[in-house]
């Protein structure tokens, strides 16, 4: 399972959600951390950042479609 974590009123959220797109992402849930003490302390800075809950690792933006691509392969190999 895939997990953008996103802040409100975020351009940078806006493209990320733009290059998923054109990456075909699988399905992901949106986490927006304003309210969260606990995710505003760790992605406060970092936001937008996509996460595979699977493999428990994180893609920091900036981010392409063909990273992302590259990235949710090197979980499949």
């Amino acid at each position: 399972m895939l997990t953008l974590f996103q802040r409100d009123d975020c351009h940078l959220c806006d493209l990320a959600l733009e290059v998923l797109a054109r990456a075909r992402a699988p399905e992901f849930e949106s986490v927006f951390i304003d309210e969260d003490a606990v995710l505003e302390a760790r992605y406060g800075e970092r936001v937008p950042v996509l996460r595979d809950e699977g493999r428990g690792v994180e893609l920091d933006w900036p981010f392409d479609a063909g990273r992302v691509v590259e990235w949710l392969g090197e979980g499949r190999g």
